[in-house]
């Protein structure tokens, strides 16, 4: 898992919290910033790193030293303005990885054009779940199934490209069962284990969620 990347969340509502509060409970280091006061003090317990602060001013984003961290997370998707700001000072401080919570589309628009390396609909992203997703690298998603079980689509590993699923026998290696492939966005499920995986293909499996690490 990716504890040893830093993240910074900005805006501590239901979204940026639920992002913030799994990232810290998988121990990864956090930045939690939110522009309410009363807000902050009520999450200062859960969140050890926790700021009140204005991430729309540039000398604050410099403070912070916002350019040290590799990931982050913008939940301020009410205020448009906010989102833009932050997003572009972010960029500028050279951090390699900006995701932001919008609003609607016409939003999302803005936001990717002004430099957003991804943004998320609230209502079709949660706050744990993409917390999930950023801790698991190299992973392009996962769900988690239940407590024991997940579904992950990730790409194939280099050292897999030109070998059969029956050469690879993943299930007993890594326990994993791959139920479908994803090659240029098509998803075929009727797998041929006999035919050697390609590049720039994505495997979509259930795994056993405590053996991802390994994965």
């Amino acid at each position: 898992m990716s504890i040893n990347k830093s993240y910074a969340v900005f805006g501590l509502g239901r979204y940026g919290l639920a992002v913030a509060k799994e990232l810290v409970r998988s121990g990864a280091d956090v930045l939690a910033v939110d522009s309410n006061e009363a807000v902050v003090n009520d999450v200062i317990e859960d969140l050890p790193i926790c700021k009140c602060a204005d991430v729309t001013d540039p000398d604050v984003i410099k403070n912070l030293a916002i350019s040290n961290v590799d990931t982050v997370i913008i939940g301020i998707a009410s205020n448009l303005e906010a989102s833009v700001l932050a997003t572009t000072l972010c960029k500028e401080a050279g951090v390699k990885t900006v995701i932001v919570k919008c609003a609607n589309e016409m939003h999302q628009k803005i936001l990717s054009r002004i430099g957003a390396d991804m943004v998320v609909f609230p209502e079709n992203e949660s706050g744990t779940r993409l917390a999930k997703n950023l801790l698991s690298s190299g992973f392009v998603d996962l769900v988690e199934l239940s407590n024991e079980v997940s579904m992950v689509e990730f790409e194939v590993k280099k050292d897999w490209v030109g070998k059969t699923l029956l050469e690879l026998n993943l299930r007993k290696k890594h326990a994993i069962n791959v139920i479908a492939i994803n090659k240029d966005g098509k998803i075929i499920v009727d797998i041929d284990p006999a035919k050697p995986l390609e590049e720039n293909t994505k495997l979509i499996v259930l795994a056993n969620t405590l053996k991802l690490n390994k994965l």
